[in-house]
């Protein structure tokens, strides 16, 4: 069963175009293709418009990402930007080394209030190691080109667990972000997806500081709070009504839909993947058809597993209710003994402990 027509509230939009392809990468990326851009924003424009009907008339959330979001050519971007629904939070994604002082005003004047930013670090041999074209500097000009245009709600994305990186560089990559006051900041661990040309290259390494990681987070968490952020989500910290509110849906598990090649859907009990090739994208959209995708049918309990898995990752309660069945009684009582998890009236939530954990101690509750 679908969700109800009219009734969905976010929107993510994959525009896929980078200059280059980082090592690390598993996203649905093409490289260049400059030529292509505006034929598949047509495209993306045209499968919002066949399936408009699902979206509410004004929408909570709406989230450009990639690839690499301003690498598209302007023209076409705009173009996109300027079709899309009303929506309270609209986030585009940006790596540094795009953003200009024009960017960032097309940006602003195609509603467009909240960006997230690519920074991963602000080491140039940890940026070299990463494959990452923009420099330190690049990042610090983009924020400041960003305020200069009126943004008043930038994330920045890092992350830790880069090979070779020590703590030290790690705690002068924390100061950095933090010097430029950005309203919200996404710390993610390094993963390296088995087959990528990255973990051939540095696999030893990171199999060799993975024990560390846990340490070097828990100094992420300690410098972040410190400064006065809330550690809301696993791998995300903001300041006071700063969420990034769009992945706070997927979090709270409603319902989503996503456009352009690779993209995802969660619609009540129906999950769609659109296939990752352009060329059949755009094809079938310009017949009017829509993409190819895959189609998988949930059940009841895999919501309430994924519900948990999600829900878990916040620091508000998530509701007993909600998950019913997915969680076994007898874990329950194990991981509250063990202090890494409490109830809260009607919810549970994870300690702290349990947070750094995460993942093994949501493992142990799932029935």
């Amino acid at each position: 069963m679908s969700a109800v027509g009219g009734q969905v509230r976010h929107l993510y939009v994959h525009l896929p175009f980078c200059a280059h392809r980082c090592g690390y990468c598993d996203f649905v990326t093409l490289v260049g293709r400059h030529g292509e851009h505006g034929a598949y924003v047509d495209a993306v424009m045209r499968e919002l418009r066949l399936e408009g009907g699902i979206l509410a008339p004004r929408l909570e959330t709406i989230f450009l990402g990639g690839g690499t979001p301003t690498f598209t050519e302007a023209g076409a971007l705009e173009g996109l930007l300027a079709s899309l629904p009303d929506a309270d939070e609209v986030t585009v994604e940006a790596n540094p080394e795009t953003v200009t002082p024009s960017l960032a005003r097309l940006l602003s004047r195609n509603r467009v209030n909240r960006v997230s930013l690519g920074a991963q670090s602000f080491n140039t041999s940890l940026l070299a190691v990463l494959e990452r074209r923009c420099r330190p500097e690049d990042v610090r000009r983009a924020v400041h080109d960003l305020r200069d245009a009126g943004f008043d709600n930038i994330s920045l994305d890092l992350l830790y667990g880069i090979p070779g990186q020590s703590t030290a560089e790690l705690e002068a990559d924390v100061e950095s972000a933090l010097a430029l006051a950005p309203e919200h900041v996404s710390y993610y661990e390094l993963e390296a997806k088995p087959g990528t040309r990255f973990t051939h290259a540095h696999g030893e390494e990171l199999a060799r500081q993975a024990d560390a990681m846990e340490g070097y987070f828990e100094r992420v968490v300690e410098a972040l709070v410190g400064a006065g952020y809330r550690w809301y989500e696993t791998a995300n910290f903001c300041l006071p009504g700063r969420e990034a509110r769009h992945n706070l849906g997927y979090w709270l598990g409603r319902d989503y839909l996503g456009v352009g090649i690779g993209a995802v859907s969660t619609l009540g009990l129906e999950r769609r993947r659109n296939a990752p090739k352009l060329a059949g994208y755009v094809a079938a959209l310009a017949r009017g058809l829509a993409p190819p995708r895959e189609i998988e049918t949930l059940d009841e309990e895999t919501k309430r597993r994924e519900r948990l898995m999600l829900g878990l990752r916040l620091d508000r309660p998530l509701p007993l209710a909600a998950v019913g069945s997915a969680v076994e009684p007898a874990a329950l009582s194990r991981v509250e003994r063990l202090g890494l998890a409490e109830r809260r009236g009607d919810g549970l939530v994870l300690s702290d402990r349990g947070r750094f954990l995460g993942d093994a101690v949501t493992a142990e509750l799932m029935a």
